[in-house]
């Protein structure tokens, strides 16, 4: 029983995968959201950088209550709860660097 309530918990039930595909259709457009690849727009920072910016758990609210943006090539939008979580741990898995370390 315990062991239900830990897993049910943890962020595993989060998709690393359905984060990627999340951030192929909301964000390729301008970010590179890769290990390696430049951002097709430049002042667009890639997603493998954010965290040196800043902690990406500041994204969380942001992208559960919708982002809203000062330039008006970025699009507004907002992701379910069970979006963030995916969304979440695929940029936390690019702050693994190059060889996944």
């Amino acid at each position: 029983m315990i062991g239900t309530i830990c897993a049910a918990l943890t962020p595993a039930a989060a998709d690393e995968a359905q984060g990627r595909r999340l951030a192929q259709f909301y964000c390729a457009r301008c970010h590179s959201i890769d290990r390696v690849s430049p951002s097709p727009l430049k002042i667009a920072p890639p997603f493998r950088t954010l965290h040196e910016r800043y902690p990406v758990e500041m994204l969380q609210e942001a992208l559960a209550e919708g982002i809203v943006t000062g330039h008006p090539t970025m699009p507004q939008f907002s992701f379910e709860p069970d979006q963030v979580g995916d969304f979440m741990l695929f940029l936390k898995s690019l702050e693994r660097g190059p060889a996944g370390r």
